[in-house]
């Protein structure tokens, strides 16, 4: 079977080759009609571009590097739908390690995906920050790297986060409206920025309220089966609080199982809010509250991120702070009116 060439697809349009070219490389000084026109022509006449010899071209591998610390929760995988939503319609592949929390894992990771010469780089970090010193002063002197989630506002790399201590506070004002008074916060890892921000948040919400005597701090995880050790724990001390708010929806989940085994009554005894909204929390008996982070959306904005700086449009360092939504169902209502909150 004949190949098809760049020329020959030139000639049948009367157009030049290098036209053919910026089409198919999807260059901004070509008109969209003429584009068009000659991806349409190329396909019929069986023409497709030589990968490798575009990337030479354009001195891009058009390879982007992604290391995640987990794939427990959802959160993860749908920052990495979100990367992929803008990566892939631009030809671009999405190399994607996961580190297990563990720091030197997600040494290694980076490491390979950079001797794989990627274009740039997202880095999701482990619980300890140990790796920062090193990205900032070796790897981002020659790729671009944007950093998602568990990073300090004032790092000075470019980064999507989100307003952990705000949205902490809102869920836990939410339950002193609903009239719980002695509340638990289940917290994740102690050497997380995310963590201590959420600490904040609720300890804010705690002292607002005068409930500054009222509340515990537990370091517990972010499993199923952290969540039920740790309420088993407070059971046996009958030290059982008023309502929790839970470091994610799959601690909570643990806790409204093991609270369902014991016949203790979910909101009527105990309240319970999640955290970064799992598909299952509309599908619990009872359904869970929890605050819901646009994690697609911050996907997509890390990519987009990466991308002008790839492209060379964006010299600058940027920081994008994320907003969420407290969805209140019927795991932590027990007064149907509360007062109206500014989220």
């Amino acid at each position: 079977m004949k190949n098809i060439t760049i020329k020959e697809v030139a000639k049948r349009l009367n157009v030049s080759i290098s036209s053919v070219s910026r089409a198919f490389n999807d260059k901004y000084d070509i008109k969209k009609e003429t584009r068009d026109l000659i991806l349409k022509t190329a396909e019929e006449m069986g023409y497709h571009p030589n990968p490798i010899a575009q990337k030479l071209s354009q001195k891009k591998t058009f390879n982007i590097g992604v290391v995640v610390p987990e794939f427990v929760t959802e959160y993860y995988s749908n920052i990495i739908i979100g990367i992929q939503q803008v990566f892939l319609p631009k030809g671009f592949q999405v190399l994607i390690m996961q580190s297990d929390d563990s720091l030197i894992q997600e040494l290694k990771n980076v490491k390979t995906l950079i001797h794989n010469f990627v274009d740039g780089l997202i880095i999701c970090p482990t619980v300890f920050s140990e790796n920062i010193d090193f990205y900032l002063n070796q790897v981002k002197k020659d790729y671009p790297i944007v950093m998602v989630n568990r990073v300090k506002r004032d790092l000075p790399i470019n980064k999507v986060i989100f307003d952990h201590q705000k949205w902490s506070f809102f869920a836990t004002e939410h339950l002193i409206y609903q009239g719980y008074k002695k509340i638990y916060h289940l917290a994740g890892n102690d050497n997380l920025t995310i963590t201590k921000e959420r600490i904040d948040g609720f300890k804010h919400a705690m002292k607002k309220h005068n409930l500054s005597n009222n509340y515990k701090i537990i370091e517990t995880g972010i499993r199923i089966e952290d969540g039920i050790i740790a309420i088993q724990k407070l059971k046996e001390l009958n030290d059982l609080p008023d309502a929790f708010i839970c470091s994610n929806d799959l601690v909570a989940f643990g806790i409204i199982n093991y609270l369902a085994q014991k016949k203790i009554r979910v909101p009527e005894d105990i309240g319970v809010v999640g955290f970064t909204e799992t598909r299952m929390a509309e599908f619990m008996f009872p359904k869970l509250s929890s605050v819901k982070q646009p994690s697609i959306e911050m996907g997509q904005t890390s990519a987009e991120m990466l991308l002008r700086v790839i492209n060379e449009e964006e010299v600058s360092l940027e920081t994008v702070i994320f907003g969420g939504t407290l969805n209140i169902r019927d795991s932590s209502v027990r007064n149907r009116i509360e007062p109206n909150v500014e989220l």
